[in-house]
């Protein structure tokens, strides 16, 4: 969900290429000087006086009704909420959380660095704009850049709710229930069963509900199908690491001037610093934790703050269940547990560190995935690595795929960098309920896609369009599943939030070059069962050469798909004693391996002959295949594409 995971599993994307570029041009008459950024440079930053905290004006008790409830103040649903009451939607904005300030993850979590999104390169003369502009714009403009303070970032979201008569603030709530009904259609949901700071309870109906809790709290109560962390790639229990952002003191602007002359100097493209922000000190990742098996560092990625202290997301905790307030509480205190190691650690491995000292954690903790709704339309990996539009788009995304590690063992992965994919309205409309729309990192996406739809610009955005959709549903007398059928109401919706800044045209792209090669069907098929990763700059390595070892990898990746028919040993194809990373892999050994793990009679001579005839393989993709005693890893996927879909059609 939100600007976060950053570099994962290994760099910081903030300083991927860390590029700026003046070009001098001279042309008849007229010269300018024209600098621009890759999407991976830090957005311009300024630095600020610290701002006292503002406080939010929280109602006692709401209304009987509202046209329109928001659950979660997190950042998605202050956007919801400004805009729902913007279109004239009487609004109650609502947290069950033990909150006093808005802003959520980025305020509360203290995740302080955004992970931006920006408009495809036009050219070296075209600045590159903001994609998801409306609401978000609005707060960002009021914000020291894509890192900031996250005192300044509460107070600009206090301010543009603050702004809006239509609404009422409601925090300190301590149970937040849906109110469903049944309607013609199935169930509906028709407000919020409330328990308030005092123990009350208030049954408070509405027009509408958005779901604007960072796990989709209300639809899962209300009902709403969803997947859990990996589910949909055959690991149900498997999770990114959640963080626990710690605070750092003494942080003078001698130590910060040190902290930029390093990473500016080290001639690492992959780290690098500017006024608020600082990516890189990557030889953290061997820190030798107290708690090896739960708990890992990474290359820090540091916010500074406006009071000579800053914040760091480098800490990394394992096997943790964001949902479980139990399993939430374990996170905290095996972070707590391992940070004075980690702090030592930094101050005797870094000369700038050395008079630092840790000063607080932040009061929530970052948790990166839970759960993932089911939606009219589920956002797919497809979509993200070929670049597609929607047409009910309600925002874009562009930010790499980031996959973060889900153990020690783990290295995290970059499955794909796309140049612009479309969220489709139909993607927070959840299945089998209607009055409700969920927004955020628990959205309708499956998990790889995930990695780059939960950032916090696209919550926003999808988050805006929901509130404006409120007012047009209400207004026509339609369910939001209607509304997302209905191509005139979505051209509608569109037409209002361009009114409220927002840019949503329609786009055409060129392909990719790895979509016109020739095993790019196979490539599919491995990037949807998260086989294959093409990293940064989007090579797949499609005409390298694949080996047993490998191989043996990816059957086993495939088994979790489908383990009651894939249950045999394809290891056992390898030779003993052989290093199988040294090995090349031909048709048949390939082959052979298939028919180990799905328990198919055959030998390696017999192997291709065997699983054709079954329909496990077609004669397409052998083929395709040009040197048949040493497949390529585009080769290999062709393979796969085959079985993965024949045991698709043996459901």
């Amino acid at each position: 969900m939100a600007g976060n995971s950053r570099y994962a599993s290994g760099g910081n994307l903030k300083g991927y290429i860390a590029v700026l570029v003046a070009i001098i041009i001279l042309a008849a008459g007229a010269s300018g000087i024209y600098v621009w950024k890759t999407k991976a440079l830090k957005h311009s930053v300024v630095t600020g006086a610290a701002q006292a905290l503002k406080e939010i004006k929280t109602i006692q008790t709401p209304a009987d009704e509202y046209d329109v409830i928001v659950a979660g103040t997190d950042p998605e649903g202050v956007a919801a909420a400004v805009s729902a009451a913007r279109n004239g939607q009487k609004t109650l904005l609502v947290d069950g959380h033990d909150r006093r300030i808005l802003g959520g993850l980025m305020t509360l979590g203290w995740l302080n660095s955004l992970d931006m999104n920006y408009e495809p390169d036009k050219g070296m003369l075209h600045k590159r704009e903001i994609m998801n502009k409306g609401i978000f714009s609005a707060w960002y403009s009021k914000i020291e850049g894509d890192s900031f303070d996250v005192v300044t970032a509460a107070n600009a979201f206090h301010d543009l709710v603050a702004a809006e008569k239509n609404i009422d603030v409601l925090l300190m709530v301590k149970g937040m229930d849906p109110l469903v009904q049944a309607g013609s259609s199935g169930q509906t949901v028709a407000g919020l069963k409330l328990t308030l700071a005092d123990g009350t309870q208030k049954t408070v109906k509405a027009g509408s509900v958005i779901d604007a809790t960072q796990d989709a709290d209300i639809a899962a109560k209300a009902g709403v199908p969803y997947t859990t962390g990996r589910e949909d790639l055959g690991d149900k229990k498997s999770r990114m690491a959640v963080t626990l952002v710690f605070r750092l003191k003494n942080i003078t602007p001698d130590v910060w001037k040190k902290v930029q002359d390093r990473l500016e100097g080290d001639g690492d493209p992959g780290t690098g610093a500017n006024a608020m922000s600082a990516w890189g000190y990557k030889d953290m990742k061997d820190y030798p934790p107290v708690n090896k098996e739960r708990v890992a560092m990474r290359g820090l990625n540091i916010g500074r703050q406006n009071d000579n202290t800053m914040l760091i997301n480098a800490l990394q905790v394992f096997g943790i269940d964001g949902t479980d307030p139990k399993s939430r509480e374990e996170a905290f205190t095996l972070a707590k547990n391992e940070l004075p190691h980690i702090v030592d650690y930094m101050k005797a491995k870094y000369p700038e560190f050395a008079g630092i000292e840790l000063d607080a954690t932040a009061p929530e903790l970052y948790v990166r995935e839970t759960r993932h709704i089911q939606g009219e339309y589920r956002l797919s990996i497809i979509d993200v690595l070929e670049n597609r539009d929607q047409w009910d788009r309600i925002g874009f995304g562009e930010y790499p795929v980031d996959i973060q590690r889900i153990s020690p063992a783990d290295t995290g992965a970059v499955v794909t960098d796309p140049k612009q994919y479309a969220i489709p309205f139909r993607s927070i409309v959840p299945l089998k309920v209607d009055g409700l729309l969920v927004v955020g990192r628990a959205a309708s996406f499956d998990t790889l896609p995930h990695g780059s739809a939960r950032v916090i610009p696209i919550g926003m955005a999808a988050a805006e369009a929901a509130g404006a959709a409120a007012k047009l549903a209400a207004d026509k007398k339609l369910t939001f599943r209607q509304m997302a059928a209905s191509k005139e109401v979505i051209a509608e919706l569109h037409a209002v939030l361009k009114q409220q800044g927002m840019v949503l045209n329609e786009y055409t792209l060129k392909p990719e070059p790895f979509t016109e090669h020739k095993s790019y069907e196979g490539l599919k098929a491995a990037v949807k069962l998260g086989l294959a990763t093409g990293g940064y700059d989007n090579n797949f390595r499609l005409d390298d050469k694949s080996n047993q070892q490998r191989m043996l990898n990816m059957l086993e990746g495939m088994r979790k798909f489908k383990p009651d028919v894939l249950p045999g040993a394809p290891s056992s194809a390898i030779a003993k004693g052989t290093d199988a990373k040294t090995l090349p892999v031909t048709l048949d050994a390939a082959a052979y391996m298939f028919a180990l793990l799905l328990k198919q009679e055959a030998t390696q001579e017999t192997a291709v002959d065997v699983l054709q005839a079954k329909g496990f393989l077609t004669k397409a993709s052998v083929d395709t295949i040009s040197n048949k005693q040493e497949l390529t890893n585009g080769d290999t996927y062709m393979l796969i594409k085959d079985v993965y879909q024949a045991l698709q059609k043996n459901k």
